[in-house]
């Protein structure tokens, strides 16, 4: 059974590195919530989270940047910091001063980016983020959107947290890049 199976195990593996590698992000030039240029050049620290957002999100986004809050805070307390961007997928709203108020609620400094809605497009798909807006019924939109937090160390992809990773398996991953 196993040498029928590892060579199995080996090419999924293989793949698995091949798709990860596959995420190498883009250029991009945009602006931060207190106007500030960020590049791909901002994400080229030891480790960086990425998560791609919305402020108007009824559940998923509220909920993982509260729980990266609580992960950051967790690692603060040992001395280890990750720098977290939150990236608009909702630029016609989120505005640098919506998206300043609404991170403001958080304890750590999330660094908000927004900006032209064709090269936040382009920067999502260069992470592997999928989003479209769903229109309702009274004209308003909500928007569906694929939604890890994308570690990178150096800005290359390293990992993804999933919005259903509990406080301790986030952390486990973020430690293991640390």
């Amino acid at each position: 059974f196993i040498f029928i199976m590892l060579p199995i195990i080996l090419s999924i593996q293989d793949k698995k590195e091949d798709y990860v590698a596959s995420f190498k992000g883009s250029e991009f030039s945009l602006k931060d919530m207190n106007n500030n240029l960020i590049t791909e050049e901002s994400f080229e620290e030891n480790l960086t989270a990425i998560f791609f957002g919305f402020t108007h999100c009824p559940d998923v986004c509220p909920m993982t940047l509260n729980k990266m809050d609580l992960v950051l805070n967790k690692l603060k307390n040992k001395n280890k910091y990750v720098k977290l961007f939150f990236i608009s997928v909702d630029p016609e709203r989120d505005t640098p001063e919506v998206i300043k108020n609404y991170l403001s609620s958080f304890d750590n400094d999330f660094i908000g980016i927004t900006g032209d809605p064709e090269k936040i497009f382009k920067l999502s798909q260069s992470w592997g983020i999928l989003s479209q807006k769903l229109f309702l019924e009274n004209g308003e939109y909500n928007i569906d959107h694929s939604s890890p937090v994308i570690l990178l160390k150096n800005g290359k992809y390293v990992s993804r947290i999933s919005p259903k990773d509990d406080i301790k398996k986030s952390l486990k991953i973020i430690n293991k890049y640390l």
